[in-house]
């Protein structure tokens, strides 16, 4: 990603930096901001449903289209009572009172506390809706001023984010009508970026910066306000209380469809069923609908958009769960494929997107994010999902489509990809101000020596070698299935001879587990990392190895308490409160946790599982964000959290996900129309465990596990066109 500025740097972006940092100024734990989104909409919110400190703001196509918001009520704030999200993250509610309010400008004194504020609120289709509600409880009526405030920066999301430009383009004069208000900007792209704020009723005085209510409000009744914010979009042919229903229909029957395209599931543990509906919720919600089909974009507030890396491995953690979500990632990121080869976006014939853009500073070319190709792993990812997602459903007609792309992905790494011919992929930025580091730990410290010299490209990691195996075994399936056995024979000796040359290069026998990377002179970086546990999820680690990098992932340096970190306690540049050299990731634990369980490990796999589900209990609405802290745990305190860390964040929502399915030994014979349970594992916090419409072709099946001990009982409880379930037990 364009990463956030790591919070051990002493101030400015390191020389050697990508240039793109998210300054850590303000922490976002602070006063933590309440998240929407809908589309390419998002909106952050503080508690009290306002906009106008720091990142806040309505945001659409990266751009903030609304940067101030507030209410007041006879020329005060109102108190908060509570605010929350949905269950499913559909909507906000808000509920706030009236402080006393002394007389003046005309009005009454208001005792405090008789007056109740209820704000509703929800995205949809570029536009924000919401329906303020203001009751009296009193036995009198009160005259009332009721206020809306508002603004809109047209920041670039960059800007927003710590970016600073030397010009910008032209805000213009508010235009006004009875009951909207038009704010517009035209950027120096030339293009006119606005927002339109409607209001049902009519405000009795609508002005520039401000919507104002005289009203009177009888004893124990109530009235509704309805507000329309739109986005680059002309209002519709009717009320903004009318758009208000309209909208909130159409959104609930969206959630409904696309809740029968998954499982479900639920437990004896009531924390774990919230924090796997709050996954749930958090993957709908970032979930965008693209000509392709669905598309998680990759976290709020700095990554609502599509990344390449995150949407594969958030689609493989949840390819059991909602299959559909990988054939849209995958028609998405062919659609988006490399064609030709561009130094300035780092692009090359077959390879898999990196990241876009939509606001004025990409389209500008001020970040080099409009169409970036910047990273080195996503192409072999993009083939290993493929290959994954014909296991998990047996869907020829979609590779059939995909074989040209898989393909071109193929001899991208073979001509692109090994720049020096030695047999390993490596990477290095093609222009100046592009990603140093093109793995997902792409810090410009990230990878480094022993000794803490960074290290000096083309650069080699790890978990690259290992996914290039894995895309090389994934495509000889995908062509022997598609009747192609030559090609799949040819693939599937060069996947032995790499692993046989990684293990040569890449094991190192005093550290007990793979080194980091090579660096452009061949040198190995010998640091304990976790991605070297990546060499266990692609199946590249000799078997003889495996047991040994898994009691290293483990032990106390490497193993929080909490997780797995990125980089092990005593290492040269281990830092706890860095963002890549020794915080703990829920998405790269769940994925050295499915490596584990690959090599049998998986009373390991579920010791992760739990450590990373004891830290969903301390977080806000147990929701696991990007990252956090790599402290010790300490007994009674949860986790440390990372100041800028997103939430919610694609792979970190989808990693419980995976996780499960880790533990489960769970697997998909899509030609024998079968699901299959490998020595199933239940963490320790789960007794019973149930899956509902767990779906192999038109079968599904709900299935009952429980513990008993160390054992793993399993019941079929509805099954339907012929599906089966075995068992494997140890």
């Amino acid at each position: 990603m364009d990463r956030p500025m790591d919070i051990s740097a002493p101030g400015a972006p390191h020389p050697d930096d990508d240039g793109f940092p998210v300054a850590a100024t303000a922490s976002l734990q602070e006063g933590r901001s309440t998240t929407l989104k809908h589309g390419d909409t998002f909106a952050l919110f503080d508690h009290a449903g306002d906009l106008g400190g720091g990142p806040e703001g309505l945001y659409h196509d990266d751009t903030r289209h609304l940067s101030h918001l507030s209410l007041w009520l006879n020329g005060a704030r109102p108190l908060l009572l509570s605010a929350a999200v949905q269950d499913d993250n559909a909507a906000l509610t808000c509920d706030l009172t009236n402080p006393d309010l002394p007389a003046g400008g005309g009005l009454e004194a208001v005792p405090n506390d008789l007056l109740h504020l209820r704000r509703s609120r929800f995205l949809w289709k570029g536009a924000c809706h919401e329906r303020l509600s203001l009751r009296n409880f009193d036995d009198r009526p009160h005259r009332l001023r009721l206020e809306l405030r508002f603004a809109a920066d047209f920041a670039d999301l960059f800007e927003a984010r710590g970016a600073r430009r030397e010009r910008r383009g032209t805000l213009h004069a508010p235009l006004q009508e009875r009951d909207h208000v038009t704010l517009s900007y035209t950027g120096l792209d030339a293009q006119r970026r606005q927002t339109v704020l409607r209001f049902d009723p009519a405000p009795t005085r609508l002005e520039a910066q401000r919507a104002i209510y005289e009203l009177t409000l009888p004893p124990r009744t109530r009235q509704a306000v309805f507000i329309e914010i739109g986005c680059n979009r002309e209002p519709a042919p009717c009320t903004a209380r009318q758009a208000f229903g309209l909208a909130l229909r159409e959104a609930r029957r969206a959630q409904r469809r696309d809740a029968t395209l998954r499982a479900g599931l639920d437990s004896s543990n009531d924390i774990f069923n919230e924090t796997m509906r709050r996954a749930a919720a958090d993957l709908s919600m970032l979930v965008t609908e693209t000509p392709e089909g669905p598309y998680p974009y990759a976290g709020i507030p700095w990554y609502s958009t599509a990344f390449g890396r995150d949407a594969l491995i958030a689609a493989w953690h949840t390819l059991w769960y909602s299959p559909a979500l990988a054939c849209g990632v995958l028609r998405f990121l062919a659609a988006h494929q490399a064609t030709e080869e561009d130094p300035a976006t780092d692009a090359e014939p077959g390879k898999i997107l990196h990241e876009t853009r939509q606001g004025e500073m990409a389209l500008l070319g001020e970040v080099p994010f409009r169409r970036y190709y910047g990273s080195a792993d996503a192409t072999p990812l993009f083939v290993m999902l493929a290959g994954a997602y014909l296991d998990r459903t047996g869907d020829l007609a979609t590779l059939r489509v995909l074989r040209p792309n898989i393909e071109a992905a193929l001899g991208w790494i073979d001509r692109h990809g090994d720049t020096d011919g030695d047999g390993f992929v490596e990477y290095s930025r093609k222009r100046p101000d592009g990603l140093l580091n093109q793995g997902w730990k792409d810090s410009h410290d990230a990878i480094f020596h022993a000794d803490g010299r960074l290290a000096e490209g083309p650069i080699a990691l790890v978990e690259l070698q290992a996914y290039v195996y894995g895309a090389w075994r994934a495509a000889a399936r995908i062509f022997r299935r598609l009747g192609d056995p030559l090609a799949a024979e040819a693939l599937d000796r060069r996947a032995d001879a790499l692993r046989l040359a990684f293990d040569a290069r890449f094991w190192d026998e005093e550290l007990g587990t793979y080194i980091l990377a090579l660096d452009g002179r061949k040198q190995p970086c010998r640091v304990r990392s976790s991605n070297a546990g990546h060499a266990l999820f692609a199946g590249i680690a000799l078997p003889e190895r495996a047991a040994r990098v898994a009691h290293t992932l483990l032990e106390p340096d490497s193993f929080s308490g909490w997780g797995i970190r990125t980089i092990a306690a005593g290492q040269s540049r281990y830092n706890p409160m860095s963002y890549h050299n020794g915080s703990v990731w829920p998405h790269d634990n769940a994925l050295v946790a499915e490596g584990l369980a690959r090599y049998g490990f998986r009373r390991q796999a579920a010791k992760v599982f739990s450590a990373l589900f004891d830290a969903a209990t301390y977080v806000e609405l147990r929701r696991l964000p990007e990252l956090f802290c790599g402290f010790p745990r300490r007994r009674g305190q949860g986790p440390t959290l990372y100041p800028v860390a997103c939430a919610p964040q694609a792979w970190a929502a989808t990693a419980p996900f995976a996780l499960l399915g880790a533990c489960l030994g769970l697997g998909f014979d899509a030609e024998e129309h079968c699901i299959r349970f490998d020595q199933p594992v239940l963490p320790r916090f789960l007794e019973r465990l149930t899956l509902r419409s767990l779906r192999l072709g038109e079968g599904h099946l709900d299935i009952a596990f429980h513990r008993a001990g160390e054992e793993v009982g399993m019941q079929v409880l509805h099954r339907s066109g012929g599906l089966q379930a075995v068992l494997r037990s140890g």
